[in-house]
């Protein structure tokens, strides 16, 4: 079956982006023989963000306008992540981080052929473990649980290399009219916004497998 490109914009503390990996990584289970070839794209939720992050409470009352509006906002998501399957300790979360590095070691890590495993290893690591993935040392065992060179990983996060190139692919995203994330864009046609649920990647998926087989 022919290769279909499938880009994927994404931030890796964004929990509708957690989310939406998940029911499309139960889709692809289903369909081993899928012909997606899967490119992750940086997209900051917060391009502001200082260096440091912030704390996280405080983030969230600025973000949302005040604890109650938070609390609504984090009660729909949380709903979402249960019917996922997905299980979120949210008192491990106490920092907000800058994902500009984050993004760039996802960047790194596709020279590698590791892009899928660099953000599936800094959502475990943020939603799942707490950890503050806008750390340099976080991000290094990271990208050494993911076989990625530690040292060359150090050397690179210590210098501005590729920070450019990833501020201005976040800003192209936004010019075009991304709003928020995931947004998913099927053969560089189809633009699916938010998390989709994984029959609706079944459908996608099924449909491609038919086109094929009548073209054949």
């Amino acid at each position: 079956m022919t290769s279909v490109k499938l880009d994927i914009l994404s931030d890796p503390i964004c929990p509708w982006c957690l989310i939406g990996k998940t029911w499309l990584d139960r889709a692809l289970e289903q369909r081993p023989d899928h012909p997606f070839h899967i490119e992750w794209h940086p997209f900051q939720l917060n391009p502001d963000m200082p260096p440091e992050g912030m704390e996280r409470r405080a983030y969230l009352e600025a973000k949302f306008g005040g604890k109650e509006a938070a609390v609504r906002v984090y009660a729909q998501i949380e709903e979402a992540a249960e019917k996922a399957g997905i299980s979120i300790d949210w008192s491990k979360i106490t920092r907000t981080p800058n994902t500009l590095n984050a993004h760039r070691l996802i960047h790194w890590a596709g020279l590698e052929g590791r892009q899928t495993a660099a953000k599936s290893a800094l959502l475990n690591g943020y939603f799942r473990e707490g950890r503050d993935i806008g750390d340099t040392g976080v991000l290094l065992d990271i990208a050494e649980k993911i076989e990625l060179d530690r040292d060359l990983i150090a050397r690179l996060l210590n210098t501005d290399a590729d920070a450019d190139d990833i501020r201005a692919r976040d800003a192209h995203a936004r010019e075009r009219g991304v709003s928020g994330v995931p947004t998913f864009v099927l053969a560089n046609a189809h633009v699916l916004p938010g998390a989709q649920s994984t029959d609706l990647w079944l459908q996608v998926l099924d449909d491609i497998a038919a086109q094929a087989a009548d073209a054949s």
